[in-house]
């Protein structure tokens, strides 16, 4: 389904480390992959994963990954950062700025808002530092809903990104410098189910959302 899916860069979260040279190679992708949490023994809950996904569940591990298409002119610059070190998970954030100019980001905030608002907002914070003058999205799992916080509006008064998805979503691709050619949206259920024998295999329990952007290529790109 990702493959196929028409796009240059693609943001994911919860992702299993193990899964970023697939991702990349059938892709056709540059990749950028931070771990978050639950990577202590990593060989040996690969392991159990490939063979018993069920019973090892997310204590594979986590990560937040960047895959960029050469549309893009790939991925010229990464960093990362730690929002959350270790209690109750460690979150972190990845950076990359592309070829082509635009800076993006891949987070998945804690799932209290009380934990959340903060790490979202160092997480603008860094990214603004780290994009200057370049166009930027902060996208992510942010696990705050723009109706019951006002974590957006401090967000876009103080860095200038804005244009969270909807009031109840927790899914947000903020954008600073650059103009969306649409809101951005949710896939409707339909777009990321495939058949399986005869049934509907709806993929994630996180719509993806997408957004399409207009801006000046930097210079020389």
């Amino acid at each position: 389904m990702l493959c196929a899916a028409d796009w240059d860069v693609a943001l994911l979260q919860e992702c299993p480390p193990r899964w970023e040279p697939g991702f990349a190679r059938e892709c056709d992708a540059e990749s950028h992959m931070v771990k978050t949490s639950r990577n202590w023994l990593e060989n040996l809950s690969w392991r159990i994963a490939r063979g018993w996904p069920d019973l090892i569940g997310s204590s594979e591990g986590g990560s937040n990954m960047i895959l960029a298409r050469p549309s893009t002119g790939g991925i010229a610059e990464r960093r990362e950062q730690v929002l959350q070190e270790r209690h109750p998970e460690r979150r972190t954030m990845a950076f990359a700025r592309l070829g082509n100019g635009l800076c993006v980001t891949s987070l998945h905030a804690s799932t209290s808002p009380p934990r959340a608002e903060p790490e979202l907002l160092l997480a603008a914070e860094r990214a603004v530092e780290w994009a200057g003058e370049h166009p930027l999205v902060l996208g992510g799992d942010f696990n705050v809903r723009p109706g019951k916080s006002d974590v957006y509006e401090r967000i876009e008064r103080r860095f200038g990104l804005r244009g969270p998805t909807a009031p109840d979503a927790i899914d947000h691709l903020l954008v600073r410098g650059a103009e969306p050619s649409a809101p951005a949206r949710a896939w409707p259920d339909e777009q990321r189910e495939l058949d399986h024998e005869g049934l509907r295999l709806r993929l994630s329990d996180h719509a993806p959302v997408e957004i399409g952007l207009r801006w000046p290529p930097a210079a020389g790109a």
